[in-house]
């Protein structure tokens, strides 16, 4: 059985079981271990030399592994604020990495050390990785040296995957705040937004939504629908108004963020399963459930049909993340709609978010066409060629910046 100890006692251990330069895998979502990052944050000494690698999500997880120590690194797949000076210095690498490619990826390398939070043992001597299942299973076997954080907070799912007790190397018990989400109050442009989308999701549906309050208020305004069915990477609170109100026949998913009542709730629901990102994301999977509506937000799109999701002011802000796997899992769906939401203007109105032109990178190309949905109306893509593209994204856009988008399209248009 592995030795239990306090964190300072296993950050030591690790440290002699992991060569200089060695790579230790760290969960995000509510599987973060914040008890770690206190700990070396008392201690950056402990953190030089080492590369951190996780799927850590921005808004969720904060802690920033590479600005621990000017000699610790990390790699990752989303930018955020926390992060930037470490990215900006060099010390943080970015892959613009889908869910699906990280799994591969993850799947495929050897980490000296892994650090796993998971819920109390069970009569068997299994942990459950509780309400964050998504990338540890690809990883744990692989991991050399395996801490496990026992944490009191993290509830065992009815419907999971689970580890073995004896599988560690180490086991620290701890009781810091498992990571939580808010999207904040939904303001009544988010909320007829999410009207519009609830529109395009009949009865028996199944439904994916990300994070943010377009893919919150959805969810919320879905609660008179029946036999309907979640498969997503992430759920959140207005899931549990749904599971009250027998919305939802089944929910598949590999993360819940939200409040501790929303994770104490799908734990023990029979209803909801967790299961890994090499599941909830697998593009086959997806093409294989009909009426696979798929609802992600956006930043702006352009007039071909281009979505970016990430940058923003000219600076990455983010990642493309489980975006692309689950609207071409919506497109490949007999029936499916592939929807991205997004408002049609920011800073009070003076800034269109359906734009002539792209001036980054895009995170969906024009040739993945989808569902644009904003608080004037819908945009259905598919089939249309750029002119009808660019026709009916200028009638979903802000009234105030219809004409000059019309002008900028004809001057486009003409020098193609």
């Amino acid at each position: 059985m592995p030795i239990s100890m306090t964190m300072d006692a296993a950050i030591d251990a690790l440290k002699t079981a992991v060569p200089n330069g060695g790579r230790v895998f760290i969960p995000g979502c509510a599987g973060e271990p914040l008890a770690l990052a206190e700990t070396l944050a008392r201690r950056p000494e402990a953190a030089a030399g080492l590369t951190f690698e996780g799927v850590w999500i921005p808004g969720v997880n904060r802690t920033d592994w590479a600005g621990l120590h000017d000699d610790a690194r990390a790699e990752a797949i989303f930018l955020a604020p926390e992060w930037r000076d470490s990215f900006v210095a060099g010390r943080m690498t970015f892959a613009p990495l889908t869910y699906t490619q990280v799994w591969r990826r993850l799947s495929g390398r050897a980490f000296d050390a892994g650090v796993f939070t998971v819920a109390p043992p069970g009569a068997d001597g299994r942990c459950s990785l509780g309400v964050a299942a998504d990338f540890s299973p690809a990883v744990f076997e692989r991991t050399r040296f395996r801490i496990g954080l026992i944490h009191a907070g993290m509830p065992a799912v009815a419907d999971g995957p689970t580890v073995p007790l004896a599988a560690f190397d180490a086991v620290v018990e701890v009781d810091t705040p498992l990571p939580g989400y808010g999207a904040g109050a939904i303001d009544p442009v988010s909320a007829a937004i999410a009207s519009r989308v609830a529109a395009l999701i009949p009865d028996g549906a199944t439904v994916q939504t990300g994070l943010g309050k377009s893919g919150v208020a959805t969810l919320a305004a879905l609660g008179d629908r029946r036999g309907m069915r979640v498969h997503s990477g992430m759920v959140t609170e207005p899931l549990i108004d749904l599971l009250d109100r027998d919305t939802v026949d089944a929910v598949t998913t590999g993360v819940a963020l939200g409040s501790a009542a929303l994770y104490a709730r799908v734990a023990a629901d029979p209803r909801v399963r967790f299961r890994p990102v090499g599941q909830t994301h697998a593009i086959a999977t997806l093409a294989s459930i009909p009426r696979f509506v798929a609802v992600n937000s956006a930043i702006e799109v352009d007039l071909f049909g281009q979505v970016n999701a990430e940058w923003m002011d000219g600076r990455q802000v983010s990642g493309a993340g489980g975006l692309i796997d689950f609207l071409r899992g919506a497109w490949a769906s007999e029936t499916g709609v592939p929807v991205v939401a997004l408002t049609a203007s920011a800073k009070g109105g003076a800034l269109s978010r359906i734009v002539p032109r792209l001036a980054c990178p895009p995170s969906v190309a024009r040739g993945d066409p989808v569902v644009v949905v904003t608080e004037h109306g819908v945009a259905d893509l598919r089939g249309l060629s750029i002119d009808g593209r660019a026709e009916a994204l200028i009638a979903v856009a802000s009234p105030a910046h219809r004409d000059r988008l019309a002008d900028d399209w004809s001057a486009m248009r003409r020098a193609m």
